[in-house]
């Protein structure tokens, strides 16, 4: 299979980049200066047929048109926002994900950045290791609620979902009005793009906690910060930024608001699980077998 010619457009999981290097061709476009790009892909161009990326960097039109030879496109990850699907299917482009090993690693991750948003998780450790504990009687407590946490649960979606009891609303804004924890985790889209706004958050309240779990562009994060600063919002619990690497430097000094970087598929197990689906589906194109899971 070493006659496919892959272009990794940025750094993936070690294992993945080792395998692909190992079973194909393969070209590192972050390796090539910013200035020289355009060269290293005419230089490159006839030999890549496939292009590996991930929700840091895919393939933009930009991209898809430097590249004639062009015939699939990898995404590591669920998000397909850094993926042009509209140039894909022009040019005829197969586009394959990894949906599904993510889900359950980002789930757990959404629980987590809910409760240790809403009971101060990360300011209670700063205070216990400052030293400033005293003992308590809790363990009873949280034994209890271990059980089970007994939430309503309420959702919002483009369609009501058959086989669930859980309550549904038609618009975010209703759902926003109606919970008491909100979980973004749905895909990036012109249409989800800023789907948490100003009056979304307004209706969630200065009791309300927003989880974002899903991408950093689906809150108007603007409107976040100021909501927070404002005390216009209870709390905040995010994985994903909308400029990513950066995040807001005025989140730093709130303790209200709990912060990871973008770790919500980052277990060894899921990780491993994805790149074995990239490669999977990259090994049945060359052998004109089905696709495990394609986009289109």
């Amino acid at each position: 299979m070493a006659s496919l010619g892959i272009l990794l457009v940025v750094p993936v999981d070690a294992y993945l980049e080792a395998e692909l290097d190992r079973r194909f061709n393969l070209f590192r476009l972050w390796e090539s200066p910013p200035s020289r790009r355009r060269e290293f892909l005419q230089a490159n161009a006839p030999w890549i047929r496939a292009v590996v990326g991930s929700p840091n960097g895919c393939a933009d039109a930009e991209l898809i048109d430097q590249l004639p030879n062009l015939e699939i496109v990898a995404n590591f990850g669920v998000g397909i926002d850094k993926v042009d699907l509209r140039r894909c299917r022009e040019r005829g482009i197969r586009v394959v994900y990894t949906p599904d090993v993510v889900t359950d690693d980002t789930a757990d991750l959404g629980i987590g950045l809910a409760i240790a948003a809403l009971r101060r998780i990360c300011d209670a450790d700063r205070y216990t290791r400052a030293g400033s504990w005293n003992d308590g009687r809790i363990g009873l407590a949280v034994a209890k609620r271990a059980q089970g946490f007994g939430c309503p649960i309420c959702y919002c979606s483009r369609s009501e979902k058959p086989n669930t009891n859980y309550k549904y609303y038609p618009s975010v804004l209703d759902l926003a009005s109606n919970c008491h924890v909100l979980v973004a985790a749905c895909p990036l889209t012109d249409e989800t793009h800023h789907i948490i706004n100003r009056e979304v958050i307004e209706a969630l309240g200065p009791k309300g906690v927003l989880v974002n779990i899903g991408r950093g562009s689906l809150v108007d994060e603007k409107e976040l910060v100021s909501a927070l600063l404002e005390g216009r919002l209870g709390a905040a619990g995010l994985d994903v930024f909308e400029h990513e690497p950066h995040v807001p430097e005025q989140l730093f000094g709130l303790e209200n608001v709990v912060l990871v970087p973008h770790i919500g598929t980052n277990t060894v197990e899921t990780t491993k699980a994805m790149s074995d689906l990239i490669l999977d589906n990259l090994a049945a194109y060359m052998l004109n077998k089905p696709l495990l899971t394609p986009l289109f």
